[in-house]
């Protein structure tokens, strides 16, 4: 079962060993239509509309405040509110978010480069260096490492559900989970 959750942030437990955990807020989710255990649900985010999107929530029934739209597996049987049971019942969960963009970084940065030494006289301090062979094979091999866009890509990662406030719709689990505070990704419970 999935749902969209949003990153509040990192805190550490009390107690001896202490442990470091990440806060997520459950959002609150109206399930449109199932097929299959695969459902079309909607989401608040932000003031976006516009016709097509007016168009869906009068189809389905749904207040303005859910403008966004997306597909998730689902306990429910039918449209409605979002079954929270399983999450309450859940021990581990995959953690799926965007990691931080880093924009266009280079060598040094991405891919851990030692570069070249920093004093006078070199004109090799932060720059990839050679990327190819000879007249064999007269082309850059595939997959060479080099400098450009650094981050923003979905990562999943492994957590244990610590707690889960069903009353304030907060997850703790435990380690850290990538992104940023705020950011926007899915947490889908792991069966036992």
């Amino acid at each position: 079962m999935e749902y969209i959750v949003e990153k509040i942030g990192m805190s550490r437990t009390i107690g001896v060993p202490s442990k470091a955990v990440t806060l997520l807020k459950v959002k609150e989710v109206k399930v449109c239509e199932v097929v299959d255990g695969t459902a079309l649900v909607a989401y608040s985010q932000g003031k976006a509309r516009n016709k097509p999107i007016e168009g869906q929530q009068k189809k389905y029934n749904l207040s303005a405040e859910f403008n966004k739209f997306a597909t998730l597996e689902v306990a429910n049987t039918e449209a409605g509110d979002l079954d929270m049971t399983p999450l309450a019942d859940a021990k581990k969960v995959k953690s799926a978010f965007n990691t931080k963009g880093r924009g266009f970084t280079g060598v040094m940065k991405r891919w851990n480069f030692a570069g070249g030494p920093g004093a006078h006289g070199h004109r090799f301090h932060r720059t990839g260096g050679s990327i190819g062979n000879r007249e064999w094979p007269g082309k850059v091999q595939k997959g060479r490492k080099m400098s450009g866009q650094y981050g923003n890509e979905l990562v999943t990662v492994k957590n244990e559900v610590m707690s889960y406030d069903a009353e304030n719709g907060v997850l703790v689990v435990v380690g850290a989970v990538p992104g940023a505070n705020g950011a926007l990704g899915r947490v889908k419970v792991v069966k036992q």
